[in-house]
C-alpha cells in the first residue's frame, strides 16, 4: 500500500479519487481549504507553501508514491476572478509539483494532473496568456483576457488549463520527471457533474453556455467514473503512460476535432526534437 496526495480532496473528482485510493487501503493526504489533512489555500503563494510542506512533513519517510492534482476553480464572472484561476489551476499544480518531486522521485510515482477538454474546445484563447503563465508571468496573461469581456473568464480557464497540459508534457519526458522514475500524465475531463459545474449552472450566462455544448454522448459525466480513470492512471497498467492527455468527455474533442489528430511534429520543429532526443540519450 502507498501514500499519495489529493489537491482538492474535499469534493468533487478530488473527492472521489481520495476516496477510493483509502478503500484500496491506500494513505491518502488530502489537501483543500477545508475538510482535508492539511489545509491550505491554493491561491496564494503562501497557501502553497504550507501545501508543499504540509504533504511532505505527514509523507512516511517523505515518499509519495502518487499525487492528484484535482483542486482548480471554474469560469466564473468577478473581478478578481482572474488571477484566482491562474493561481489555483496552474501554479498551484505547478509549484507543489515542484516542491514535491524529491518525495516523488522516492517512490517512483505516478501523478495525475486534471486538466480540461477546454484546451482544445475553446476558441480564441490568446497565445500570450498562455506564454506568460509558462514564463510566470500572470499579471501579463490576466492583461491578456481582460479585453474580451464578459468571455474573459472562460478564456483564462482554458489558457490555464492549456498551460498546465504544456508544462506536463514539457516536464514529462525530461531526466527530472522521467529520469527519475516519475509518470506526469493529464486527464482531461468534459462537463462532469461537480460542485464547480453546479456552481457554473447556478449562472445564467455559464448555465446557457454549459447546455448548449455538445457532449455527443448526451448528458453530464460522472465524477466516481472520473475517478476510476484516475486510479487506473495511478496503477501499474500506467507504466508506459508518460506525458500523455487523456480526453474522457464524451465525444467533445472528438466532435470539434475529428481531423485534428494525428499530426507529426512539423518540419520546422524536427531540428529541436532530434537535439532533446539526442541530450536525453547521453544523460541517460
Amino acid at each position: 500500500m502507498g501514500t499519495y496526495v489529493v489537491t482538492g480532496s474535499a469534493s468533487g473528482m478530488g473527492y472521489q479519487a481520495a476516496e477510493r485510493l483509502r478503500a484500496a487501503g491506500h494513505s491518502v493526504i488530502g489537501v483543500d481549504l477545508h475538510g482535508a489533512e492539511v489545509i491550505a489555500d491554493l491561491s496564494t503563494p503562501q497557501g502553497r507553501t504550507t501545501a508543499a510542506r504540509g504533504v511532505v512533513a505527514i509523507a512516511e519517510g517523505g515518499r509519495l508514491d502518487g499525487a492528484v492534482l484535482a483542486a482548480g476553480l471554474g469560469p466564473l464572472p468577478g473581478a478578481d476572478r482572474l488571477a484566482l484561476i491562474y493561481q489555483v489551476n496552474f501554479y498551484g499544480v505547478v509549484e507543489l509539483l515542484e516542491a514535491w518531486q524529491p518525495a516523488l522521485a522516492a517512490g517512483k510515482a505516478k501523478v495525475v494532473v486534471v486538466g480540461s477538454n477546454s484546451t482544445t474546445t475553446t476558441p480564441m484563447v490568446p497565445r500570450r496568456a498562455v506564454r506568460s503563465l509558462l514564463a510566470g508571468r500572470p499579471e501579463k496573461a490576466q492583461r491578456a483576457v481582460r479585453p474580451f469581456g464578459p468571455a474573459a473568464s472562460s478564456l483564462a480557464y482554458a489558457a490555464s488549463k492549456i498551460a498546465v497540459s504544456r508544462w506536463v508534457r514539457r516536464q514529462a519526458v525530461s531526466v527530472d520527471w522521467a529520469g527519475a522514475g516519475i509518470r506526469l500524465n493529464v486527464l482531461a475531463p468534459g462537463a462532469i457533474l461537480t460542485p464547480l459545474l453546479t456552481e457554473q449552472l447556478a449562472a445564467p450566462r455559464q448555465a446557457k453556455a454549459v447546455q448548449a455544448f455538445p457532449v455527443p454522448v448526451g448528458g453530464f459525466g460522472d465524477a466516481g467514473q472520473i475517478a476510476d480513470w484516475i486510479l487506473f492512471m495511478l496503477s501499474d497498467a500506467a507504466n508506459f503512460l508518460c506525458g500523455s492527455v487523456v480526453f474522457v468527455d464524451g465525444g467533445s474533442d472528438a466532435y470539434f476535432r475529428a481531423d485534428a489528430w494525428p499530426k507529426g511534429p512539423s518540419t520546422l520543429a524536427l531540428p529541436r526534437y532530434l537535439w532533446r532526443f539526442a541530450k536525453f540519450a547521453r544523460r541517460r
